[in-house]
């Protein structure tokens, strides 16, 4: 691992998103409750949730952090794709990249559990880190960071 010990404190925040893309006429009922499992999106956010304060479990040489908020939002950006937005903030001496990515795709995966029924041709696409703050190298936005999002400053 990477030595963190003197590393100061600071407020860190990361927001990836994962899309995910139902076959046609599927992610309406789906947002509606009536998928198979029943709603997905408070069991999707605890999933989500709950992985990401586990990511140093599940990634070697990831630090186990304490997170001071976690957020996760849902959103239809095409009549077809399902876009999860997860929000991660702390304040300690590393970042919280891995803890957001991680959210971002047990969130996914979960929906796709709760939904393989309707169809094995959902996809789960393009899991990325959309934005991340704070430490020494700042803050960073990818391309396509504007928009709606889960807010990790949020209290």
């Amino acid at each position: 691992m990477v030595d963190i010990s003197a590393k100061t404190p600071t407020t860190r925040r990361a927001l990836a998103r994962v899309r995910m893309r139902f076959p046609p006429g599927r992610l309406q009922g789906v947002l509606e409750g009536a998928g198979p499992k029943g709603p997905i999106e408070e069991v999707a956010r605890s999933a989500g949730f709950l992985a990401a304060k586990r990511t140093a479990e599940l990634i070697p040489m990831c630090h186990p952090l304490l997170l001071d908020h976690l957020e996760m939002d849902l959103i239809r950006i095409e009549e077809n794709v399902l876009e999860i937005r997860f929000g991660v903030r702390t304040r300690r001496g590393t970042g919280v990249e891995m803890e957001a990515l991680v959210g971002a795709a047990l969130s996914a995966l979960t929906v796709y559990d709760m939904t393989k029924a309707l169809d094995k041709g959902i996809r789960i696409e393009s899991l990325e880190l959309l934005e991340k703050s704070g430490g020494k190298s700042g803050t960073w936005r990818g391309p396509e960071a504007s928009g709606e999002r889960a807010d990790p400053q949020a209290d």
